[in-house]
């Protein structure tokens, strides 16, 4: 084994390249946008910081841990916990065994039970002793169906879970596995949400250079076109007879490839039927305002309590200030699924929003700067979905699959996938 081609530079396809990189191989890297990172970007604009949607980064994550010198990354975090509002109403949710300056306002909070507090409690022992591994295994069931089993308060599933899971799974109704619920309680119990001080960006730009100090090139703006195995049609090949990869201007072979696209492109790519495409979508609105007029949310998500409206604002400048200019601040706002309505109609909704849940102010100053709409930002990830993901050996001949596809959506599974498809090429030797 002396050469591989990687197609795909987001997280997985970096990570993989690191590892082919430093074991020796000559790794080629086909990256068909004019920047890596793939759903991991950021835009630098006017002084201000746009990540491509609402991302963060979960500091307990051990492919993060393993992946990235964190240190050099110079995160920024949120404050544990959530701000949960609703018209003329704000409340404060935070874990006082993280954020003592919260217990007052957290133990005098009425959206949560004195029951819904000990049960939360209660989830941290429980999810904090089981691992990965163990989660995404056996039978399944919805986040909706853990919450009520535990005995949570309805109006407390709907006030703060929904919103605040379905920010991370972009599923407001509760009913993605509830793996993905115990795996991240766990590691939001163990570390904290963050961003770095230059964007989400930071996160794939570093694994890129990391990747290049190990001997990769990264080819950008180069789409691939086609992946053949070597042999004959409709043949069982080899693991290691090689492979043929066709940009839209040459020709290359190498002794494996690396797939390591989006989940679309990848099964076009492979004709690997089991990588999953049903989509999770949302789009992120950014406005700025005056820093004399920052909300008092502090460095807390704001979660929308009733469904009208976006599903949380994340007050990012006050989180980072490198994401504003001086004297502005910045804050996003995220929609779940595919809205119909005009960039300019949600930037109204947001700007409605905002002044139910702060009648004492006003918001004419609010400025909208940048729309995502992102369709595809997540795979949909029912009860059990995990068992009919594909294998990173999954495609014919010397081609593997890296992404979270092979996995769960995650930043941590991307990764680790990355180092799993590294791996299953160099044990194919």
């Amino acid at each position: 084994m002396t050469r591989v081609i990687v197609v795909g530079g987001g997280l997985a396809g970096l990570v993989a390249a690191r590892h082919l990189g430093r074991a020796g191989i000559d790794v080629q890297m086909f990256e068909r946008r004019e920047a890596v990172g793939g759903r991991v970007r950021s835009r630098h604009e006017d002084g201000f910081v746009l990540d491509r949607g609402f991302q963060v980064l979960f500091t307990a994550y051990p492919a993060a841990k393993r992946e990235l010198d964190l240190s050099s990354l110079d995160l920024r975090e949120f404050t544990p916990g959530a701000t949960i509002a609703r018209p003329g109403h704000r409340t404060t949710l935070a874990d006082p065994l993280r954020d003592p300056g919260s217990l007052t306002e957290t133990l005098f909070n009425r959206d949560p039970t004195l029951f819904d507090k000990l049960r939360v409690l209660s989830l941290r022992r429980e999810f904090g002793e089981r691992d990965e591994a163990d989660l995404f295994t056996g039978e399944d069931r919805s986040i909706r169906a853990l919450l009520a089993d535990r005995g949570f308060s309805e109006p407390f599933v709907e006030r703060f879970f929904a919103p605040f899971y379905g920010g991370i799974t972009l599923d407001r109704s509760l009913s993605t596995s509830a793996a993905v619920f115990g795996y991240t309680f766990r590691m939001l119990a163990e570390g904290s949400i963050a961003i770095p001080a230059d964007g989400m960006g930071a996160i794939p730009a570093q694994l890129a250079d990391a990747a290049r100090d190990a001997g990769a090139e990264i080819a950008l703006d180069t789409p691939v076109e086609t992946i053949e195995t070597d042999g004959s049609a409709g043949e069982n090949v080899a693991s290691n007879s090689g492979a043929t990869v066709e940009t839209d201007s040459e020709t290359h072979t190498a002794d494996a490839v690396v797939v390591a696209t989006d989940p679309r492109a990848a099964r076009d790519l492979t004709g690997v039927a089991s990588i999953p495409t049903d989509a999770r979508g949302c789009v992120t609105q950014y406005f700025s305002f005056p820093t004399h007029d920052a909300l008092d949310t502090g460095r807390k998500l704001l979660l929308n309590a009733e469904e009208d409206g976006p599903n949380h604002v994340a007050p990012l400048s006050a989180v980072a200030s490198e994401y504003a200019p001086e004297g502005r601040e910045l804050l996003s706002a995220t929609f779940l699924g595919n809205p119909d309505e005009s960039d300019d109609e949600l930037a109204r909704q947001v700007e409605r929003t905002l002044a139910a849940w702060y009648p004492e102010r006003r918001f004419d100053d609010l400025a909208h700067l940048h729309t995502d709409r992102i369709p595809f930002a997540q795979i949909a990830q029912p009860p059990g979905f995990y068992r009919d993901t594909p294998a990173v050996d999954a495609p014919d001949g010397s081609v593997y699959l890296a992404g979270d596809h092979t996995r769960w959506s995650s930043i941590h599974a991307a990764m680790d996938s990355g180092r799993a498809a590294a791996r299953a090429v160099l044990d194919s030797e």
